[in-house]
């Protein structure tokens, strides 16, 4: 049986979180059609490990391969195009509020090296279908719902077809049947496209309900737990 090769690899490497080690020796594959969870007690360094995984916080101790890119060694210049083979969700959405949902992704496409217009007005649609958005083009942001806006978040994600999606708290600012809905939406891209998810959530209660692997942050390590006994680790 061929040997699966991780889209994301960790080893014993040293998470920074500003100025400061959050997190040492740190050990992670992330495999296609995973779905694995990040947990912890705030300020454990959850966030750090997908600052670390866009190459937004550089790494500087250990090993890490993301999507093929060479964390220690890839330069700045490359860190975009590490990028397009990433998504990204965040709790606050992060939507341009002065323009359209159709504008948001636009913008996002043409900033991302796409260039030719019929290939941009056909892949947004297809985007927005895919998270039942497809009636809001034209509506802008504030005129959305927190889970329309995360939707919205989700589709700007899918836009180049990532290898991964990174979502840090994508329910954390919904309530808990809205979050329902986006989990159902995460879960569904991640079975039926075969996309790594990888999700930071201090939400445990999602863990049973959307099973996945768990790894969890506590005591400046991170460490793959049990799902059923992941309460009993934090």
């Amino acid at each position: 049986m061929e040997e699966r090769e991780p889209v994301i690899s960790l080893r014993n490497a040293d998470i920074c979180g500003g100025e400061n080690t959050v997190l040492y020796g740190v050990d992670m594959d992330v495999y296609p059609g995973d779905f694995l969870y990040i947990v912890g007690k705030v300020g454990t360094g959850k966030t750090s490990i997908i600052r670390t995984m866009i190459a937004e916080s550089r790494l500087t101790s250990g090993e890490g391969r993301v999507c093929g890119f060479d964390l220690r060694s890839m330069k700045d210049k490359e860190i975009p195009f590490l990028r397009r083979h990433l998504g990204v969700v965040f709790q606050d959405f992060q939507l341009l509020m002065d323009r359209s949902v159709e504008e948001n992704l636009v913008f996002v496409l043409k900033a991302t090296g796409w260039k030719n217009r019929d290939d941009i007005n056909r892949r947004i649609p297809e985007v927005l279908e895919a998270v039942g958005m497809s009636h809001k083009a034209h509506r802008m942001p504030h005129q959305l719902s927190g889970g329309e806006q995360q939707r919205v978040a989700i589709a700007r994600a899918l836009l180049n077809r990532p290898e991964v999606i990174l979502a840090d708290e994508p329910t954390g600012n919904l309530d808990s049947e809205t979050a329902e809905g986006i989990m159902d939406l995460l879960t569904s891209i991640n079975r039926e496209r075969g996309t790594a998810i990888v999700m930071v959530t201090h939400n445990l209660a999602l863990l049973g309900k959307y099973p996945g692997r768990v790894m969890v942050c506590k005591d400046e390590t991170c460490t793959e737990a049990d799902a059923e006994n992941t309460g009993e680790s934090i």
